[in-house]
């Protein structure tokens, strides 16, 4: 079950969706419709997911009706975690629930905004007292990774919810980073030559289109200090390259599937501040510069703060970026050395041996 674009790679990869997943809305639209160039409006979002939530829950119940499961696993699904906790859904199958973040913060000054965190945050935190036993929380990271700080006034301590309530895998990379440390050979094998490789990518929304025209601007300025320069800028699944404003000699490519072997074979890489991409970007061990979107509470506060504990990225703020700023420090930054911890990446291997615990447990109780 999935949209687009993780329905994408779902099918890349040889899998099968069921016919329920063209019913499953899309929350990327959401996000989409929430954002203001490389701004995101945190209030008007949760306004519109909350429909989105409940259509959501429509077609699960639908499913799980339909269909007669071992397992199930959700990834960030705060609606059917909510529903459960809150006995509004009913299990017998174990349900898997993965954070990578744990409470919402406020990003403006808005009373509103700053009420509706407070909100969201209280029904997080209390709705947990009593979880349901179909209930298994995997966290991807460590428990470092959630900030020590209460959720709200008179509410209790993330970081202690967060130890009480869940099982930490680790971080989850889809490559061992070994297998990419000769740049020449990934090069080869990638089409590329001996030149200065930046490689620039936004995420799985369209949101980023003017970090990756600004980074266009920019290469127009260090082409004329760095003669060998070549910028590809990846669009990714939801923005079309033809929408892009960028100087003639800039490589403007689509969605590329396994874009981290790109990153290895490159100088630098410039992107936006999402989790997995920055995660993977540190694994390999490749200098790169990341914008979180503003607004955008996941990237602007939980994943800096993530980056800035293993020593990784250099964290840009895209309201204050000029192209000329941009390029300064890209020159500064590549092909430099890394100081970056080396992060535990069998996260997944982990995952997995909790999940097939489950099945094995769920298995005994039936008549199998």
């Amino acid at each position: 079950m999935a949209a687009h674009p993780a329905n994408l790679a779902i099918a890349v990869a040889g899998e099968q969706l069921l016919p329920e997943a063209y019913s499953w809305a899309d929350e990327t639209v959401v996000a989409e419709d929430a954002a203001n160039g490389f701004h995101l409006n945190l209030l008007k979002y949760v306004f519109k997911i909350k429909k989105v939530w409940a259509e959501h829950l429509k077609v699960f119940r639908q499913v799980i009706n339909n269909e007669s499961f071992d397992l199930i696993v959700g990834d960030e699904t705060y609606e059917i975690a909510i529903a459960l906790t809150e006995n509004k859904l009913v299990l017998d199958t174990p349900f898997v629930m993965i954070y990578d973040f744990i409470g919402t913060e406020s990003m403006t000054r808005n009373p509103l905004e700053k009420l509706g965190v407070y909100v969201n945050n209280r029904k997080w935190a209390r709705s947990y007292k009593c979880s349901p036993s179909c209930l298994t929380n995997l966290f991807v990271g460590g428990l470092e990774d959630v900030q020590d700080k209460r959720f709200g006034f008179l509410l209790p301590n993330r970081r202690d919810w967060a130890r009480a309530r869940c099982e930490f895998v680790g971080y989850i990379i889809r490559f061992d980073p070994g297998d990419y440390t000769d740049k020449r050979k990934i090069r080869e094998r990638l089409g590329y030559g001996e030149e200065t490789l930046v490689v620039c990518s936004i995420g799985g929304t369209s949101i980023g289109k003017e970090m990756l025209e600004l980074c266009g601007q920019a290469y127009s300025i260090m082409a004329t200090k760095v003669p060998d320069l070549r910028v590809v800028l990846v669009c990714g699944p939801r923005l079309s390259p033809q929408s892009l404003s960028v100087p003639q000699g800039v490589d403007v490519r689509g969605y590329v599937p396994n874009l981290h072997e790109h990153f290895a074979a490159s100088d630098l890489a410039i992107v936006q501040g999402g989790g997995t991409t920055t995660l993977e970007l540190t694994a390999l061990r490749k200098p790169f510069l990341y914008f979180p979107i503003e607004g955008q509470f996941g990237q602007e506060i939980h994943v800096t703060r993530q980056l800035e504990r293993h020593r990784a990225g250099v964290k840009m703020v895209f309201s204050r970026t000029t192209p000329e700023t941009l390029a300064e420090k890209a020159m500064a930054t590549m092909g430099g050395r890394v100081n970056f911890d080396r992060i535990p990446t069998d996260g997944a291997h982990k995952a997995s041996r909790i999940m097939c615990e489950l099945l094995d447990g769920n298995r005994e109780g039936k008549d199998v």
